[in-house]
């Protein structure tokens, strides 16, 4: 099961580094360089992986930013998944896939096979089971996972996530039920499933409740570094249960902006990297 190997690397870094670069991310020394944008990205991020993997549990690549290039874009889509997977990382597709099933079917296909191939995908569960279920047979056979989005960090989530149903409780601890029964099937020896849920580090109120109430979710946790969250948000959780990724994106691969444009760029990449690993373990 992906869970168990999820796990285990969490347990050994619970560092998720977001991949989602734009060209406007890059150093002077690669974004100067005579090449297509595509490979710009590319080679920014084969060094930014080569940089963490030490440090890093898992990389996330959310396609929206390659998907804005175009085909060159999408190549470099499916260059960073393939090498960050070739040094034994964990890869989380971000592409908040949702649809009917005839259509969820052909997204499953293109991204647990073929040239965009990842471990893991993001989906949006609002539409029902209809929209996840396509993915279950690659998850019994081909040890792929899930992240179903449940409560997320951006400031609208509020308009329909925290809306009160008529028995007083909100949509979002609904869809929590939801992903717990998609996912009794696919738990793993550690306790975990391979369908877990996207919760936003910027309510960690609400995300220790959840946890409590769905202790075989495991969790991937946008919100850190630039949308405010920090280790000490969700130390209690991680201290009762291993049961977490946690994602900066912007806040590592950019950590180099305003201090060089050089070669050394990596250095600072590096160096967030492992802030952020002390940062969450610190309060272990």
């Amino acid at each position: 099961m992906i869970a168990d190997r999820l796990y285990e690397s969490a347990k050994e870094s619970p560092v998720c580094v977001g991949l989602d670069t734009k060209i406007d991310f890059l150093p002077a020394c690669l974004s100067e360089k005579d090449l297509s944008s595509g490979e710009k990205i590319t080679a920014f991020n084969r060094a930014v992986i080569d940089a963490t993997a030490d440090l890093a549990g898992c990389y996330k690549v959310q396609i929206a930013c390659y998907e804005a290039l175009g085909l060159e874009g999408l190549k470099a889509y499916a260059d960073t998944v393939s090498y960050a997977r070739k040094q034994g990382k964990i890869v989380i597709g971000d592409c908040k896939r949702g649809d009917i099933s005839s259509t969820a079917v052909q997204y499953a296909k293109g991204h647990f096979e073929g040239d965009f191939e990842v471990d893991i995908l993001t989906v949006n569960g609002y539409m029902g089971l209809d929209a996840v279920s396509p993915y279950f047979p690659y998850i019994e056979n081909n040890e792929k996972g899930l992240f179903v989005l449940l409560h997320t960090s951006n400031p609208s989530a509020v308009d329909l996530q925290e809306d009160k149903m008529a028995d007083g409780r909100m949509v979002y601890e609904k869809m929590a039920d939801l992903i717990d029964e998609w996912g009794k099937p696919y738990i793993g020896q550690s306790g975990f499933s391979s369908i877990g849920a996207v919760v936003g580090l910027t309510y960690p109120e609400a995300f220790e409740e959840l946890q409590q109430a769905h202790p075989e979710l495991f969790y991937l946790v946008p919100g850190y570094g630039a949308q405010g969250g920090t280790g000490k948000d969700i130390a209690d959780i991680l201290r009762r249960s291993r049961c977490a990724v946690v994602n900066s994106s912007r806040g590592i691969i950019c950590a180099h902006k305003s201090k060089t444009e050089g070669e050394d760029y990596i250095d600072y990449i590096r160096q967030a990297a492992a802030d952020m690993k002390e940062d969450l373990t610190k309060w272990l």
